[in-house]
């Protein structure tokens, strides 16, 4: 007498448990006799381990008796491809989004049905891998965690990127509408500084974001709704404030070179560089969208966005110093006394934002 065990990788358990964190269920439906499939389910830790349903009782059970008990079962076994398409459907039914793995013929429809039908890249037929959306190259589980996990950050970085550019256009567009309905005659950016400022705040703070690491608890969140806008309610109001920060601080700095008998093109020098520096310190804030970034991964954690920044000042010392630039985008040499004012104003909306999340985390 042999006795044969093929036990799930432990890469497997863990990926399983990864997935409860994240607020993935993880249900098994298996061709393999009941008892067998507990057993497993059990190792692997699954939600609920005891219950399991076979083929047969599936035949037998109504649609609205299945309805019912599809979202507590987790273990599904000696069952056929239609039986898989059924219970595809049934969850969706409650509004569940399906994600299905499957590497055999039979399993292709149930994998087409499934809102992500996850294929098998080494063992898999060609019919499930072109029923699939995703393939597995390595045919590994535990890979579906990690893409999980990437495409959380892919899309937070997404917003990250939208929550920075957007308030710092806003800001923008404030300024110049804030002296055109105070009645000035010259603006405080002329077109070709506000093309600079879009130009080199692009290619170097924004496109720094698509760098971010994964946040810490990215695969400690429930999955987000689908139907939720990407810009949300807190988002907007995120946007509008930060605008008015930097309208604010730059406009108001402006005013206060003009007051003091600066040429309008010494204002207009303070006025770009401290909506630049306005950028510089609203990055740090874009970093995490609810969390603070007041300790050490918050400033250095991203090596990409420091370097970012020592790109965007060498090329603001040169828009106010190189005579070149100072005749092609009317700017003038400011002292160091400006420069520290400018530091200081622009420093204003890290600590404004943050205090902001603070009161966003003690809502939620």
């Amino acid at each position: 007498m042999f006795g044969l065990i093929d036990p799930p990788r432990e890469e497997a358990i863990t990926a399983v448990q990864a997935c409860g964190e994240a607020g993935i269920r993880v249900k098994m439906i298996t061709g393999d006799h009941a008892s067998t499939a507990r057993a497993i389910a059990r190792q692997l830790q699954l939600v609920n381990a005891d219950d399991a349903i076979t083929g047969q009782q599936l035949e037998r059970m109504s649609e609205a008796e299945l309805r019912q008990r599809v979202q507590e079962v987790d273990v599904y076994a000696r069952v056929n491809p239609a039986h898989k398409l059924r219970l595809v459907r049934l969850l969706q039914e409650h509004g569940r989004i399906v994600a299905m793995t499957g590497d055999g013929v039979n399993d292709a429809p149930a994998l087409k049905r499934a809102d992500v039908g996850t294929a098998m890249g080494q063992n898999g037929t060609e019919a499930a891998k072109e029923a699939a959306e995703m393939v597995l190259a390595d045919d590994n589980f535990a890979s579906i965690i990690h893409a999980v996990e990437e495409g959380r950050t892919v899309y937070d970085n997404l917003k990250k990127a939208i929550l920075f550019i957007l308030p710092t256009n806003g800001g923008e567009a404030l300024i110049i509408l804030a002296a055109i309905v105070l009645g000035f005659q010259q603006l405080p950016l002329t077109p070709v500084q506000i093309l600079w400022v879009n130009m080199v705040t692009a290619v170097t703070l924004a496109l720094s974001l698509a760098f971010e690491p994964p946040e810490v608890n990215v695969m400690q969140r429930p999955p987000r709704d689908p139907r939720e806008p990407i810009l949300n309610a807190h988002l907007l109001w995120r946007i509008i404030f930060v605008s008015l920060i930097l309208m604010g601080g730059t406009f108001g700095l402006f005013l206060w070179e003009m007051q003091r008998g600066a040429s309008i093109e010494h204002a207009r020098t303070v006025a770009v560089n401290t909506l630049v520096m306005f950028e510089i310190f609203y990055l740090f804030n874009s970093r995490y969208i609810t969390a603070s970034v007041f300790n050490r991964a918050g400033f250095v954690g991203n090596p990409y966005v420091l370097i970012a920044i020592a790109v965007l000042v060498t090329f603001q010392l040169g828009f106010t110093y190189l005579p070149l630039l100072q005749t092609l985008f009317g700017t003038v040499a400011i002292g160091i006394d400006i420069w520290l004012r400018i530091v200081l104003v622009a420093s204003t909306v890290l600590f404004l934002v943050e205090i902001e999340k603070v009161f966003l985390r003690r809502k939620h």
